[in-house]
């Protein structure tokens, strides 16, 4: 298995640039700027 089986993609859309983010363990990643949410933040 690679790396990225267990990312998901769709879902939440970046706040900053609207591209739909990828779902990578317990934090929500935008392939432009990074990590933009994590478990711990409100939603």
């Amino acid at each position: 298995m690679s790396d990225s089986a267990g990312d998901r993609r769709g879902g939440r859309p970046c706040p900053v640039c609207e591209t739909p983010l990828y779902r990578r363990h317990c934090k929500y990643v935008c392939p432009h700027h990074g990590v933009v949410y994590d478990c711990s933040d409100p939603f």
